[in-house]
């Protein structure tokens, strides 16, 4: 009887590739949200308004070597945004103080509020960004009007993540310091403000400790009272103006 063949291995499925971005620990970097964006910053990546921007002017700054992150407010509705018909008023609560035409949003409404922001995402992913800089997503340890829990913040937050690398963009935790341990997984760097001024920036270490990088603005401060520390825990900090315009002076 002759010898049966040996049985073939089985051929692994190919792996996975992703064109996920993750910026590297050290990244120069532009954040700017309001008037015409000045393209000619030396930055490695520029963070900027999902609405205000145009592809064209995406696409400007890819040609000249650097990477975009799209910001949008995930846990505010905005009643300029040319979304805002889609937002019904159950999910819209209590105004962010100082900050007109703008509520707290009941995320615990995933079924409403998450579709709306996916949408964002997918816009995003149309004009070329790279990135993604949800904002207000520390609605829970805020008066938003509504109960909500610090795990309905877990709950919404790494939907946001998992959305966000469905559609092969990187994300940044943005604020909401309490809840590092649990999101540092999930997010792929961190954004901050005023954790100088706070004296909140070692809640932050763990995402340095875990290669991915930290970018932290002050408005307050001087530089000389917050850069070198910044600087000494690898930190990507700049001190800007409130309304995040132009102005920019980086720490290193």
């Amino acid at each position: 009887m002759p010898t049966p063949p040996p049985t073939p291995t089985p051929t692994p499925p190919p792996a996975l590739t992703t064109t996920l971005w993750r910026p590297a620990l050290q990244t120069s970097w532009q954040w700017q949200l309001t008037g015409t964006i000045d393209e000619s910053i030396d930055a490695q990546m520029y963070d900027i308004d999902l609405f205000d921007t145009g592809a064209t002017v995406v696409a400007s700054l890819h040609a000249k070597g650097r990477k975009v992150v799209c910001y949008f407010s995930a846990g505010s509705f905005e009643d300029w945004r040319p979304d805002a018909a889609l937002f019904p008023a159950s999910v819209k609560g209590r105004a962010l103080d100082g900050w007109p035409g703008e509520n707290w949003l009941d995320i615990r409404e995933i079924s409403v509020v998450g579709p709306i922001m996916e949408a964002r995402m997918d816009l995003c992913k149309a004009k070329g960004f790279d990135a993604i800089e949800p904002d207000n997503i520390d609605g829970y340890a805020n008066a938003s009007g509504f109960a909500l829990t610090y795990q309905d913040q877990l709950n919404y937050n790494m939907f946001l993540a998992n959305a966000a690398h469905k559609r092969g963009l990187s994300i940044g935790l943005k604020n909401d310091l309490d809840q590092v341990g649990d999101l540092l997984p999930h997010f792929d760097w961190a954004l901050n403000e005023e954790c100088f001024q706070y004296n909140e920036c070692n809640l932050l270490a763990p995402f340095v400790n875990a290669g991915k990088a930290v970018f932290t603005v002050e408005y307050g401060l001087s530089t000389s009272s917050f850069c070198p520390q910044a600087n000494s825990m690898n930190l990507n900090s700049l001190k800007k103006n409130l309304d995040l315009d132009v102005y920019r002076v980086a720490c290193r």
